[in-house]
């Protein structure tokens, strides 16, 4: 099997961190965290570091029905969940939100999502209990209250007019209002870094930390009250409050500029929101796919691919998904099964073994780099804590599905972790869901505390 082309590797080497410039990253990173909590330098931070108002982690006495909604994408599900000390039951359904939806109004898509749920409760035939319900809503909001969600902005492909600055809490319950064939409690609205957290932490009472690499790039993490400068609640007793970091804005100043390349710059001046979302940009999976066709772009420009000579898929932007890397980084050393296929289908039959060598390497670089810029803020994170034992929940489809992704992270955060800190990443199970049940099943627990007090 022919080694990678010596060019190639040299042009490559842009895309790859040594493990100074990942420590110059992570101190840099802390930097925003820090500036995100503190009152004074808050309105100007880039990592928002919002709390969350979720104060506790599950302890197990949780029982009885929960309702969950998940929206993050293009897809959003609903779910009822059965509690009782370790065992869980869970029903699910999920629904597609159209794209004149996506970028139609805000009371077109709240009504969308409480006819959804009115649909499932009647199939559950939960209809005429009014449940506690966990409300996962993935985009950027400032947090002004457990049930108190301000979405900031719009992010993965989503438009809707008129939800910017309003409360996502209250847009649903007054589509559900509307509708008047339902009654939910809503008791918490989250974002699925928290749900991470919470799913993970209800298996593993090490779990201090959430993060999600998918189609976005985010995470969350335990902190102390007094840290939280802009938290303004009563304290239930924990002295603690989960930060939703709004990581992948990290960048979004100019400080990651020493490491991006061209491509990264394209990416973002193509996205529809130019200037935003810049270490999301360079991780997760709604970008990654692209970032590797722009190289290959590139490379064949040069003529040092497929012999100079492209194909109209090839040099179509977001023509090359993202699952094309994991699938091509899942064939065996020396076999290119997968890649044959995928490049076949780009209208690339003339590809030679030079080739697939060549451009399984550039996929290697784009996910590597991914999985090593987010080593590098998940090492911040294990450093700020003053625990000796920290399990990291992670979810989605990258870190999921990427064959290596794990392996990448687990050996980099190994080398740039401080060694007396015992580590270990778990994949979460479902944070959205079973997390977002978790939060209300919490809330409702210390509403019957107050209750009964």
């Amino acid at each position: 099997m022919p080694a990678v082309s010596k060019t190639i590797r040299e042009k490559c080497r842009e895309l790859i961190y040594d493990n100074d410039t990942l420590r110059k990253i992570g101190a840099i990173f802390l930097d925003n965290i820090k500036r995100g909590l503190g009152k004074a330098t808050h309105a100007d931070s880039i990592v928002k570091c919002f709390p969350t108002y979720v104060q506790d982690l599950p302890d197990g006495t949780e029982t009885g029905k929960f309702l969950a909604l998940d929206l993050g994408g293009t897809n959003f599900r609903v779910l009822l969940i059965e509690l009782s000390g370790e065992h869980f039951e869970m029903k699910s359904k999920i629904f597609a939100i159209p794209e004149h939806i996506m970028l139609g109004s805000g009371e077109q898509l709240f009504d969308h999502i409480a006819e959804c749920l009115a649909i499932f409760v009647k199939e559950e035939q939960v209809q005429h209990e009014t449940l506690p319900l966990g409300f996962t809503f993935s985009f950027p909001l400032s947090q002004r209250g457990l049930t108190v969600g301000i979405l900031e902005r719009w992010t993965k492909g989503f438009n809707c007019s008129n939800v910017v600055g309003n409360d996502v809490v209250q847009m649903l319950n007054d589509a559900i209002d509307r509708r008047g064939d339902v009654s939910i409690d809503v008791m918490a609205v989250l974002n699925d870094s928290t749900g991470t957290l919470m799913s993970c932490a209800w298996l593993n009472k090490n779990c201090r930390v959430g993060i999600i690499i998918g189609t976005g790039n985010n995470g969350c993490y335990v902190e102390r009250q007094e840290n939280a400068e802009l938290f303004d609640d009563v304290d239930n007793g924990s002295g603690k409050v989960m930060i939703n970091l709004e990581m992948g804005a990290f960048g979004d100043d100019g400080c990651l500029d020493f490491v991006r390349s061209e491509y990264d710059k394209d990416v973002d001046r193509n996205s529809i929101n130019p200037g935003k979302q810049i270490q999301e940009k360079m991780i997760s999976g709604m970008y990654m796919g692209e970032l590797v066709r722009l190289v290959l772009e590139k490379f064949t420009k040069e003529g040092l691919l497929f012999g100079g000579k492209g194909s109209d898929m090839l040099f179509e932007r977001k023509r090359f998904y993202t699952k094309y890397v994991s699938e091509i980084e899942s064939d065996e050393p020396g076999l290119f099964t997968n890649q044959k296929q995928i490049l076949e289908e780009l209208g690339l039959k003339h590809a030679t073994e030079q080739d697939y060598v060549n451009v399984r390497y550039i996929c290697e670089c784009i996910s590597r780099r991914a999985a090593h810029l987010a080593s590098a803020t998940i090492t911040t994170l294990l450093h700020k804590m003053d625990e000796k034992k920290v399990t990291v929940g992670v979810d989605g489809s990258v870190y999921r599905y990427h064959p290596h992704f794990r392996n990448l992270m687990m050996e980099k955060i190994r080398e740039l972790c401080d060694p007396s800190i015992e580590f270990d990443l778990m994949l979460s199970e479902d944070g959205s869901g079973r997390g977002a049940a978790l939060v209300a099943a919490v809330a409702a627990r210390h509403k019957k505390k107050a209750l009964t007090t």
